[in-house]
């Protein structure tokens, strides 16, 4: 239960990060964020008293940092293409990435330019483009929206974090 996935808002109600239920709750227990919504059903218990778990909670302070930018890496790109191969549409495993315009052909590592591709397709592709591979992507690769990424794109999404996420 401690690893639940809780929703961290600025004290702006910015949506900045998710972290983890032990996170949550220390910050809130030092004062440092108040809960604005719960788990529903779920409680975490001490020797001697028992506490509802957070899935959302707002900084008191606020954080005055860029939070927005989505770290461009091989996790985030598997999550944004949704583990599926965008050449064949396979789920199977392994997947990797693959560079659109290879580097070798002046591609660049960009969301624009990276997409998840299974070994099969990234083999039969080789150091070509699509297009001289006689392959086509299932979808445009871009650069994935901050907001929206926290909730689709994160494995244990919440139905009361829409709100706080510009999602309603």
């Amino acid at each position: 239960m401690l690893n639940n996935s809780v929703l961290v808002l600025n004290s702006s109600f910015q949506p900045l990060h998710v972290c983890q239920a032990r996170r949550a709750l220390v910050l809130v227990m030092g004062g440092k964020a108040e809960v604005l919504e719960y788990y529903d059903h779920l409680y975490v218990r001490s020797v001697a008293q028992r506490f509802r778990l957070p899935s959302v909670v707002r900084l008191m302070r606020y954080i005055s940092t860029d939070r927005r930018a989505i770290n461009l890496n091989r996790r985030n790109i598997l999550r944004r293409d949704g583990h599926r191969c965008q050449y064949c549409g396979t789920t199977r495993l392994p997947l990797t990435t693959d560079h659109v315009v290879p580097r070798s052909m002046g591609g660049e590592d960009t969301w624009e330019n990276l997409v998840t591709a299974c070994v099969n397709c990234n083999n039969k592709k080789a150091n070509r483009t699509p297009q001289r591979a006689g392959m086509r992507l299932l979808s445009r690769p871009k650069r994935p929206h901050y907001f929206s990424f926290i909730y689709f794109y994160h494995s244990q999404s919440v139905k009361n974090w829409r709100r706080y996420l510009f999602l309603e």
